[in-house]
């Protein structure tokens, strides 16, 4: 089932902010500052979706290409483009669109996650993030923000902040990159996987596909154990 949505929501972030004061004295104030974040998304539901209380949820980020205000380019690889063409899979799968010139902000995906969980009969622990290049890079950052939420990542030929690890390195993590990649090189990946097994994370997998480029996510969503892998976690 393809159904197509526009999520809007609104994030609060609290700041502590100065007032005027006289020499010597001191004082704490607090601000409220109020965000508002909009993303249409797919949802392709499971065909028994009625059957069953509680789903496994995978969240889809598209790179950067498809952003903008046209769903038809967010079909245009991974997850959705396998759904749309007839594949059914045991789980909601949900796949926003980043609008254009904008990025993925873990703390606007973590309140889109808040909502399909209003939404959807989505079961808590089996949330999993994927993404490609621009989203493989969202999908490592929504893990560093909030890795208590979710079960597993596959981020594909994306890259990240090596410090980060620390927060997210007890969740099971497959990541993918094309050897030969000049947009987002195969470093990127490198970087957070060494820093990740020198953590002690247990449950690691890093695929590298030689000869490949930028385009690391056909082979890697061709994969029928990416699934299986995922929904193992």
């Amino acid at each position: 089932m393809n159904m197509i949505f526009r999520a809007q929501f609104c994030l609060f972030l609290l700041f502590l902010s100065p007032s005027l004061l006289h020499a010597g004295e001191a004082e704490t104030g607090t601000a409220e500052i109020k965000l508002q974040a909009s993303f249409q998304y797919l949802t392709f539901l499971p065909k028994d979706y009625d059957q069953q209380e509680k789903w496994p949820l995978v969240l889809f980020l598209h790179g950067a290409g498809e952003r903008g205000n046209d769903l038809e380019k967010v079909k245009v690889h991974g997850p959705p483009k396998q759904a749309a063409e007839g594949r059914e899979f045991p789980f909601i799968l949900v796949a926003p669109q980043c609008p254009a010139g904008y990025w993925w902000h873990p703390n606007e995906l973590d309140g889109l996650l808040d909502q399909l969980e209003k939404k959807y009969k989505v079961d808590p622990d089996r949330i999993y993030v994927t993404g490609l290049s621009m989203g493989g890079y969202g999908t490592w950052a929504l893990a560093s923000y909030c890795p208590e939420r979710l079960a597993a990542i596959a981020p594909i030929c994306g890259g990240g902040v090596a410090y980060l690890t620390t927060e997210y390195q007890d969740l099971a993590v497959w990541a993918f990159h094309g050897d030969q990649d000049t947009v987002v090189t195969l470093r990127n990946s490198e970087e957070l996987i060494k820093r990740l097994k020198e953590r002690g994370a247990k449950e690691i997998r890093f695929t590298v596909y030689e000869g490949v480029g930028h385009n690391s996510w056909t082979q890697a969503y061709d994969n029928p154990e990416l699934y299986e892998w995922l929904l193992q976690q």
